[in-house]
């Protein structure tokens, strides 16, 4: 697939001498959210502040899709950002909880940038790592997935407990799912434009398991998948319970791996 970014277009057509001196990278930043009427006004602010420092190299859009929040999140965000006139913000979503599966979806297929990336709204790889992922797209990568395992320090704060259950947990989704990235489950992942909108139309997981799905397509679209280092710089309880949530994404493995087989590509 041919490298989108700074020297070519969304096509991946090369871009003339003088397109090139005016063209500069969008970045589409998407953001699930359930129940995050607390930290979605701190979000908002740090990434509005982190996107317009680097303004004279990208142009910019942040999506928050609401799944289905029961606590105001959606309106309090959307009272905030037109309050604050952060116009490269905006708000989407819909009524009922379907999973942050559905909300990424949703928010990638309403992108049009370069490059696309994801991440929670706790931020807890920071924004630097966007603009990282940004280079790596405009160098030729298709899709670039966080790795917490690539760093000695990569988990930050985590206990010595959780850190060993999350790396087991990994390596037995890995395994059952047919690959070998280090960090399937990271929650920091990004992608040329193109390549996202193409693999998040075919999607159709709504829950915790969509990562593996989007894995899955991305393998038999071809597409290479490379890893990138990130930390968690900003820690707090996950929403997911590894013994239960073990158990279904086993069983979901196995039916995204023979849906994604049924796919023609």
């Amino acid at each position: 697939m041919p490298p989108v970014g700074k020297y070519f277009r969304t096509g991946g057509e090369k871009r003339t001498e003088s397109e090139q001196k005016a063209y500069i990278m969008k970045i589409s930043v998407c953001i699930p959210m359930y129940n995050e009427s607390e930290i979605c006004r701190e979000a908002a602010d740090r990434l509005f502040r982190a996107m317009e420092e680097r303004r004279r190299e990208y142009d910019y859009e942040v999506i928050f899709c609401d799944d289905g929040s029961g606590d105001g999140t959606a309106e309090i965000l959307r009272e905030h950002i037109a309050d604050s006139g952060y116009k490269n913000l905006r708000v989407i979503g819909y009524e009922n909880n379907r999973g942050k599966g559905a909300a990424v979806r949703e928010a990638v297929l309403h992108t049009d940038g370069d490059c696309v990336v994801y991440t929670d709204c706790d931020l807890a790889y920071g924004t630097d790592v966007i603009f990282t992922a940004a280079e790596l797209t405009a160098g030729g990568a298709a899709f670039a997935v966080g790795s917490r395992n690539l760093d000695s320090d990569g988990y930050g704060e985590y206990t010595p407990l959780r850190r060993a259950a999350s790396k087991i947990y990994i390596k037995v989704i890995a395994l059952c799912a047919g690959f070998r990235l280090s960090d399937s489950q990271c929650g920091f992942k990004a992608f040329d434009g193109d390549t996202a909108r193409r693999i998040f139309s075919l999607c159709t997981t709504d829950g915790f398991s969509f990562d593996l799905e989007v894995i899955k397509i991305a393998q038999k679209m071809g597409v290479k998948i490379c890893e990138m280092p990130v930390k968690v710089l900003n820690h707090r309880a996950s929403k997911i319970h590894l013994a239960r949530d073990a158990v279904k994404m086993l069983s979901d493995v196995r039916k995204i791996r023979k849906k994604v087989k049924k796919l023609n590509i």
